[in-house]
């Protein structure tokens, strides 16, 4: 099994992070092989920092499992004067394998966050891509991410978070973060996966799990429907239990992908085939 979105070092100040270590001695409780570890170049979401820098450091003596994403925070510099193509290229010889997390406190279409953009579609990238209220904001029915899931095709768009996973149902209400209850036809989701092949998602942290379990059956069909989209995931970032990610315990979406009613062509591709394609580990 590959988790697509992981964490280390300390993040928020209440909690000490993951060391490779203990994220290590964690997968293994779970029979997780491999990770994909996220950097965090933006102030907007945590309390500190992992430079891209950094996690190439920790991972490096554990690269056969825990493998590094880049990132940068696209208002670096003069407005027209940061070149995001070879701090990324420099990465990816390095032993990055694809861009995140993006956390960027700007528009999901902002001129700044295109020119990172750009340079991943040459590079030929995944994104993993947090959208919320202030996050890669959008409008409702993600309008603006469509636009640049459209316009850069090379990229493997990978969508996360609250405000990606609530599109899932067609009655998004407003400021609706973890929405109840049955999902409603016409969920953007299913059309933005019928429209585009460039588009993937990770069932990680609450938002994934909300969205797959607050209807049951429509969760499963979309599971089984997406099998060839979607990622397992935790956003594993805490020593200590969380709601949707758990280090004592188990993790939901990994109890829940375990033991979902999925044909083994469905699980091998959520739990490891997918990534393998998206982050090009195979």
């Amino acid at each position: 099994m590959i988790d697509t979105h992981l964490h280390l070092g300390q993040l928020v100040l209440e909690d000490p992070g993951l060391t490779p270590g203990r994220l290590l001695r964690w997968m293994d409780r779970h029979g997780i092989e491999k990770g994909i570890v996220m950097a965090v170049e933006v102030p907007e979401e945590l309390d500190f920092y992992m430079t891209t820098k950094e996690l190439l450091r920790l991972t490096r003596p554990h690269r056969d499992r825990l493998l590094p994403l880049c990132a940068v925070d696209p208002r670096h510099r003069y407005p027209g004067k940061f070149q995001p193509y070879p701090i990324l290229e420099h990465f990816m010889d390095r032993g990055c394998v694809g861009y995140g997390e993006n956390l960027c406190g700007l528009p999901v279409d902002d001129p700044m966050q295109q020119r990172v953009y750009e340079a991943c579609d040459r590079l030929g990238l995944a994104i993993v891509m947090h959208i919320d209220h202030w996050i890669n904001r959008d409008e409702t029915g993600l309008p603006g991410f469509e636009r640049m899931v459209k316009t850069y095709r090379n990229v493997k768009w990978v969508g996360h978070a609250q405000y990606f996973w609530r599109e899932i149902s067609g009655d998004v209400g407003q400021g609706e973060r973890y929405p109840e209850g049955p999902v409603a036809p016409g969920g953007r989701l299913d059309t933005l996966f019928r429209k585009y092949t460039n588009l993937y998602a990770d069932l990680s942290a609450q938002s994934g799990y909300n969205a797959v379990t607050r209807d049951p059956a429509f969760g499963l069909s979309f599971v089984k429907r997406w099998k060839h989209r979607l990622m397992f995931a935790t956003d594993t970032i805490h020593t200590r239990p969380s709601p949707a990610c758990s280090i004592a315990g188990i993790p939901p979406m990994l109890d829940y992908i375990r033991n979902a009613d999925l044909s083994r062509d469905a699980f091998e591709r959520i739990t490891a085939g997918n990534a393998e394609a998206v982050f090009r580990l195979s």
